[in-house]
């Protein structure tokens, strides 16, 4: 029974450290690639750009759609701007794009 416990303690551990490390890279990621656009407070630095505090906005849409608009860009119908594939980063991998989630989603989400 205390093995199982412990067990259990060590998982969920790792659990939360996985997640402090893909908020961090998350973090660095934004700073890098969406902070121009997106601006610091995720509300949008330019007009047209998604506002990422809006409970009905972005973050409201499933991981595997951010990923694709992410990964692939996205324009927004009535906007004259468009997110370039990763943000016009080329260098992002999938991992990275799932870390940039984690991090938005604990940031900006609602």
């Amino acid at each position: 029974m205390r093995f199982a416990t412990l067990l259990m303690l060590m998982v969920s551990a790792s659990w939360v450290l996985a997640d402090e490390a893909s908020i961090a890279t998350g973090k660095k990621l934004y700073g890098q690639t969406c902070i121009a656009c997106h601006g610091a407070n995720g509300r949008g630095a330019i007009p047209g750009v998604a506002d990422l505090t809006k409970r009905d906005g972005a973050l409201a849409k499933s991981d595997d759609e951010l990923m694709k608009n992410i990964t692939k860009g996205l324009q927004n119908p009535g906007s004259m701007l468009a997110m370039p594939a990763k943000g016009g980063n080329p260098t992002l991998s999938d991992a990275d794009v799932q870390a940039l989630l984690v991090y938005l989603r604990s940031e900006f989400g609602s």
